[in-house]
Formats: C-alpha cells, sequence, structure tokens
C-alpha cells in the first residue's frame, strides 16, 4: 500500500501514476529516466498487461530501456518511432514557469532530444522540486572527452560573464573513474547556487567548444504533475493555465517497492 511509503517516495508514486494515465491507447511516447520515471514506466507495463494499452516507448537511457522491455512495453528507438505524441520525464528542479534542470541521472542530452520531438512534455515530480530560481541543483553539461580540462576552463571563463552565485565546475566521477555517459561522454555539473538568466545561460554554454549540451530545458516542459506526501497530486498546464488537483485515495497497491530510490 502507499501508506508504507515514505511521504517523499510516496510524492513520487502518485505523480508517477497521474501522469502514466494520461497515455492512451496508439501513442509513442518518450520514457524518461530517473527513479520517479522508472515508477511511471512500470505503471505503463501495469495498463499494458490489464488493460491492453497499446504503445511504442521511446526510452531515453539504457536503463529505462531494459526496464521497458522487462515490463511488457514496445520499445523503438526514436529514428523508428519519428515523432512523439507524449514524453513523460522527471526533473531535479523545475520554476514557476516549468523551466527546468535535468541531467542528475546523466541522461539529459537523450532526454532532450526526444523531449523536443514530442508535441508535449510531461513533467512528474514531488513537490520539492519546485523551486522560485533554478541553480541550487547543480548544473549538468554533457561534454567529449577529448580536452575536457580545456572546455571546463572555457565554461568557467564564460561563467564569470554570467548572473549566477557560483562558477565551479566538477567532473562527475563514478567510484574512481569518470562518469561516462550512454554516448561515451563526460559531464561536469556546474555549482551556481543561483542562475539569474536561464535562457541566456543555455545559449552561451552551449558555443563552448567541446559541450554537446546541457541539462537547462527552456520552453520545452508543458505540464508538471506533482505529487505531494499526503497523496495529493497537482496537474499544472503552462499552455493552458489551469491547475487541477486530485486528492488522495485509499487502497492503491505499492506496485514499485522493488525498486531502489
Amino acid at each position: 500500500m502507499t501508506g508504507d511509503l515514505s511521504p517523499i517516495d510516496k510524492a513520487k508514486y502518485v505523480a508517477a501514476r497521474r501522469a502514466a494515465d494520461l497515455v492512451q491507447d496508439g501513442m509513442r511516447v518518450g520514457l524518461g529516466t530517473g527513479s520517479t520515471a522508472a515508477w511511471m514506466v512500470r505503471r505503463l507495463g501495469e495498463r499494458v498487461q490489464e488493460e491492453g494499452l497499446r504503445i511504442k516507448g521511446v526510452p531515453t537511457s539504457s536503463r529505462t530501456a531494459q526496464l521497458a522491455r522487462e515490463v511488457g512495453i514496445e520499445v523503438v528507438s526514436l529514428d523508428q518511432a519519428g515523432w512523439l505524441d507524449m514524453t513523460i520525464d522527471g526533473a531535479d528542479e523545475f520554476d514557476g514557469e516549468l523551466n527546468l534542470i535535468k541531467g542528475g541521472g546523466g541522461a539529459h542530452l537523450q532526454e532532450k532530444i526526444v523531449a523536443t520531438a514530442s508535441d508535449q512534455m510531461v513533467v512528474i515530480a514531488d513537490a520539492g522540486k519546485e523551486v522560485e530560481t533554478l541553480g541550487a541543483f547543480p548544473l549538468p553539461v554533457e561534454v567529449v572527452p577529448f580536452g575536457w580540462q580545456t572546455t571546463r576552463t572555457l565554461i568557467e571563463e564564460a561563467l564569470d560573464t554570467m548572473d549566477v552565485l557560483g562558477t565551479s565546475a566538477a567532473l562527475r566521477m563514478n567510484g574512481e573513474a569518470p562518469f561516462v555517459t550512454d554516448e561515451g561522454n563526460h559531464i561536469l555539473d556546474l555549482h551556481l547556487q543561483r542562475i539569474g538568466n536561464a535562457r541566456q545561460l543555455a545559449l552561451v554554454l552551449n558555443q563552448v567548444p567541446g559541450v554537446v549540451e546541457n541539462g537547462l530545458f527552456i520552453d520545452i516542459c508543458d505540464k508538471v504533475v506533482i505529487g505531494h506526501g499526503d497523496g495529493r497530486v497537482e496537474l499544472r498546464d503552462i499552455n493552458e493555465g489551469t491547475v487541477e488537483t486530485d486528492q488522495p485515495t485509499d487502497g492503491s497497491e505499492n506496485l514499485f517497492s522493488d525498486l531502489a530510490d
């Protein structure tokens, strides 16, 4: 039961379940990466098995692809799918305009490609991910391994001209070795504390030689599904300017208790 979950896990669970129920039969759906997105994939798999839901899923990472296959979702590449009806993914931070920081899981390059190839992007998050100003969460920047230290120096120099509070860039590690993305690249995590102009920063970062993509998602997200620890779910639509709130219901099964946070 959802009562067995911690408040933050319950918030993630109810947000993931609500977002998965937005998917309709026949859709081509981008499948995000991360703990909340994994719960959403499990819910879609349940709908495939119990309702006969027919969808084609385009995963944003190798681990999401593996999970989707395990729960019975038909997995296709983005090239095979063409254009997507919807992408559902998590976020590390989002602001009132639904601008995002993503990439805590190291998959923001594929996530951004898939999200921008969709009619709409739906973000699922617990209420703690909402911020007034982006930047407290380190901003991931994917860089090619060749000359990455030079790229880091150029990024830090560029940050000196930006409206940010911090300018340090740290190479993400996986144990004693650099973290490697699905594309074979490294990630620099920028510790900025506050981003005054996210749109400008995103454009400047992508002009630095060696940068593949940054984790700022500007004007990409259309809806956010926010879960709360008491089981409430809030659905905000930035395009329609609407807010819907679902009250908690009793008796929901915790289908995902085997997933690690």
